[in-house]
């Protein structure tokens, strides 16, 4: 049997290249390695988002779309949605019982994101224990690995922790450990040079059209020092250079290169370069979302089934837990 790989996206806006190239085509590549289970973390969006969660609707539907036309075959991973398995809520209370406070308190992003997000109140349980929700989502599929990169193996951490203290207290094998699957996620710059982000307001989303990524791309910063098409650039300062390296062929890539620092080509034709081979990679996920589109009724099919999938999965290691903490 292949073993079990368990991610899933949180839908607090659209997805945009930053989501395609560092998560979503590795998603794509596992589901022929792995069983993989991939899911929209829907409640996870409100714990940010719970004052207005009327965008959250049409914010999975899209990401739904997107996954789906970036690649992810339902006949080879379960697609679903957390707020359809009622039992990641469940083993979420039952795992939040035994958490201690200063596990979640310790979490490197539960004061970085206080710090950082100035207009939502976020001292609530609800983003102080986001990461037992999010254990929850883990362990209940009992998955061996979850793709991560670096600097979310601290998240991981504390699910094999919360799991190493359910086994200590229960004892009973119930709870896998999951290990991290490290993968090299590009870091893929927005518009401004910044980390594309959607609170950012930085981003080149999936659902743009060519013309919108072309206006986009095209005031995209490059080298500073370079004010003029003759002065020599360096490209590993450009943020359009980071762009090439993801989307660009080799020879582009080291063509884009050599004529930048010799001053042989100005931003704008190396924008667009960038431009065609962004709008190229993504004219099959166009394609595909347009279809998806104009019959909805597709997508509920898959999403229904796989919601099916993740609950007859979760509801057996839930039976499990409950005879072991002495529920039934």
């Amino acid at each position: 049997m292949k073993e079990r790989v368990l991610s899933g996206m949180q839908p607090s806006g659209y997805l945009h290249l930053g989501n395609y190239a560092g998560a979503l085509k590795n998603w794509v590549r596992l589901q022929d390695i792995y069983e993989c289970f991939y899911c929209v973390v829907d409640w996870h969006a409100l714990t940010s988002n719970y004052a207005n969660p009327s965008p959250i609707a049409d914010y999975k539907r899209d990401m739904l779309i997107n996954f789906i036309a970036a690649g992810l075959d339902p006949n080879k991973c379960t697609i679903f949605l957390q707020s359809e398995v009622k039992q990641h809520a469940e083993l979420h209370l039952l795992l939040s019982m035994i958490t201690p406070l200063g596990w979640l308190e310790r979490v490197p992003t539960y004061k970085e994101k206080q710090t950082e997000i100035k207009d939502k109140d976020l001292n609530t349980y609800g983003f102080l224990g986001y990461p037992v929700l999010q254990a929850a989502d883990i362990l209940i599929y009992r998955a061996r690995h979850v793709p991560v990169g670096v600097d979310q193996i601290p998240h991981l951490e504390l699910t094999r922790e919360i799991a190493r203290r359910f086994e200590f207290l229960y004892g009973k094998g119930i709870l896998i450990e999951p290990e991290p699957l490290l993968t090299e996620s590009p870091k893929v710059p927005g518009v401004d040079g910044r980390k594309m982000s959607k609170s950012y307001d930085n981003a080149v989303y999936l659902s743009d059209t060519p013309e919108i990524i072309e206006k986009k791309i095209k005031t995209m910063m490059t080298d500073p020092a370079r004010k003029r098409k003759t002065d020599k650039g360096d490209p590993e300062l450009s943020p359009v250079y980071t762009l090439h390296k993801i989307f660009s062929s080799p020879d582009e890539i080291a063509h884009v290169a050599a004529a930048c620092k010799a001053a042989e080509i100005g931003c704008i034709d190396c924008k667009k370069i960038l431009i065609k081979n962004i709008c190229r990679d993504l004219e099959p996920l166009w394609s595909k979302r347009q279809e998806l589109i104009n019959s909805p009724s597709t997508l509920d099919d898959i999403l229904n089934e796989g919601n099916k999938r993740a609950a007859a999965e979760a509801e057996k290691t839930m039976a499990q837990i409950r005879r072991a903490m002495k529920l039934v």
